[in-house]
């Protein structure tokens, strides 16, 4: 049985991107051959030149919205408390992440701003998430509380990424359109206009799907086994065209390339034992880790995964642990550039 500790690697902190590149297109790309084994390094605008003509990528339309906001207690002296929200409950009810916790129970008033926004924590969930109502104060009269929320939240960086953002477009794709992720759908990051001429000139054609990212996405696998971690789920919408033209690809023997683990997990989860894909829409929970048998997609653009995560357990599903582990490590040794902002792999 896998454990945890059989997808874990050691990275030097100082290969942890902690800003994009200059020029989105100019990352580093690794290509791994998942059959062999094999290398090959590149930069990313190399991308239309390593796909074939007939090629069909897939990608995740959906934006990061400003999740993050700053307030303070209402008592307490105003003591100051971060929230992140999670996914809409209702018109005015979100669940959220909430630091420091210890103090946020049930009752606890929140002010956000200038006091032009109010919370009020509802309930704490078994995950130690919470509840939150928020209420527009009666001096803001007629303004609607998601432009509220965006004026007064900024877009959550992972974890691991301590320098401030200059530009918060460079943490959105350049098509991102549908609002609703707590973190960017970072494989997509490298994507240039200049790219998707290249591409479209091989004929390679791309087609949009979304999946809104939650925060469990950071979330680490504590459970010894990985069979016992339980996954996190994500709203995903995919449409009766896309959901065709991939179909349609797959029937002329052409390939169906995901851009991220995110359009990877939606195309697993629509696609039936006979790799028909369905369109549809709904919250995906899908745990991909080897052994598993992926009948959607025949390759994947993505970056460098955590230690120990979902998504390194992901890609070491599709291209086989020993492979995955080499490629980082090789990765590491010729100082690629790791995580959210950092060089990206195509696996195929």
């Amino acid at each position: 049985m896998l454990k945890t500790d059989d997808f874990s690697y050691s990275l030097p902190a100082e290969l942890i991107a902690q800003e994009p590149i200059p020029q989105r297109d100019k990352s580093r790309l690794l290509l791994l051959h998942r059959r062999t084994g094999a290398l090959e390094h590149h930069h990313f605008g190399d991308i239309p030149t390593l796909l074939n003509p007939g090629d069909l990528l897939v990608l995740n339309d959906t934006r990061v919205m400003p999740a993050r906001l700053f307030g303070r207690r209402e008592l307490e002296s105003g003591s100051r408390v971060e929230i992140l929200l999670l996914r809409p409950l209702s018109e005015n009810k979100w669940e959220i992440l909430c630091s420091p916790g210890k103090k946020a129970r049930p009752g606890t008033k929140l002010l956000f701003g200038a006091g032009e926004l109010e919370g009020e924590i509802l309930e704490i969930l078994p995950t130690g998430n919470r509840i939150i109502s928020f209420k527009i104060h009666e001096d803001q009269p007629g303004q609607p509380l998601d432009i509220l929320l965006s004026d007064l939240g900024e877009a959550p960086l992972p974890p691991y990424i301590k320098k401030k953002l200059g530009d918060a477009e460079r943490y959105q794709t350049i098509y991102a359109q549908k609002t609703g992720s707590a973190a960017a759908p970072t494989a997509g990051l490298h994507f240039t206009p200049e790219v998707f001429e290249d591409l479209e000139r091989r004929g390679i054609d791309k087609v949009f799907l979304t999946l809104h990212i939650g925060q469990g996405t950071f979330r680490p696998v504590k459970t010894e086994f990985i069979r016992e971690h339980q996954m996190h789920s994500e709203y995903y919408s995919l449409s009766k065209d896309v959901a065709e033209k991939i179909n349609e690809t797959k029937k002329r023997g052409q390939r169906v390339i995901a851009v991220g683990t995110t359009c990877c997990r939606v195309l697993e989860t629509q696609c039936d034992e006979n790799g028909v894909l369905r369109a549809g829409e709904g919250d995906t929970d899908i745990f991909l880790y080897p052994g598993y048998e992926f009948k959607a997609l025949d390759g994947l653009i993505t970056n460098f995964h955590l230690p120990r995560s979902t998504l390194i357990m992901l890609v070491s599903a599709l291209a086989g642990r020993e492979n995955i582990l080499h490629a980082y490590n090789e990765a590491v040794r010729l100082k690629y550039r790791f995580y959210s902002f950092g060089d990206a792999m195509l696996i195929i």
